[in-house]
């Protein structure tokens, strides 16, 4: 019986060890597997991150729309292989759509000036404040030229679900306090 109570205790501790995690914490280790993910699955994808001067990591942007839609993700901002803030994503459109899915969106910050001014103005609105360029990279395209005339690269990745006319332009990215 005492055997069975000590069980008992420790697989409770471990199932419930979860609990204890702070929200920064999921957070953080979510965009640490989707870094992986990209990494993993875009060929040259660890040394084009190596040489950007950030990257804002949403592990889970999840879409959803039958004429009216809605976008919603959390992401975490990394310079120099630090959290440096974490961010909300958020979208509202109308239209013909419909269907639902799930993505990790990547977006990185070639040119300092871009990382500044981002930081600058707490956020920005996704096609609409300057050129951004949206990439969807197959796991055969080199990254080595990716970089060329371009402040800021956006890449959808890991897309599980259907969803007609999906795009990030008009998403407004705005930092947020996990405290």
């Amino acid at each position: 019986m005492r055997i069975i109570v000590k069980l008992f205790m420790v697989l409770s501790l471990l199932f419930s060890a979860g609990a204890f995690a702070s929200e920064k914490e999921i957070l953080e280790a979510e965009a640490n597997l989707a870094v992986k993910k990209f990494n993993d699955r875009v060929e040259g994808g660890e040394d084009f991150l190596g040489k950007v001067k950030g990257y804002l990591v949403f592990p889970s942007v999840m879409r959803g729309g039958l004429v009216f839609g809605g976008e919603f993700g959390r992401g975490v901002l990394i310079v120099n292989n630090q959290t440096e803030g974490y961010f909300n994503m958020v979208s509202g459109s109308v239209g013909l759509q419909i269907g639902v899915q799930k993505r990790a969106i990547l977006i990185a910050f070639v040119s300092q000036r871009a990382l500044d001014s981002f930081l600058a103005t707490n956020g920005f609105t996704v096609g609409v404040d300057g050129s951004l360029n949206f990439a969807n990279w197959g796991t055969s395209r080199d990254l080595s030229t990716a970089m060329l005339g371009r402040d800021v690269i956006v890449f959808a990745f890991d897309e599980t679900g259907v969803m007609g006319g999906v795009s990030v332009d008009g998403s407004k990215i705005t930092r947020i306090n996990l405290d």
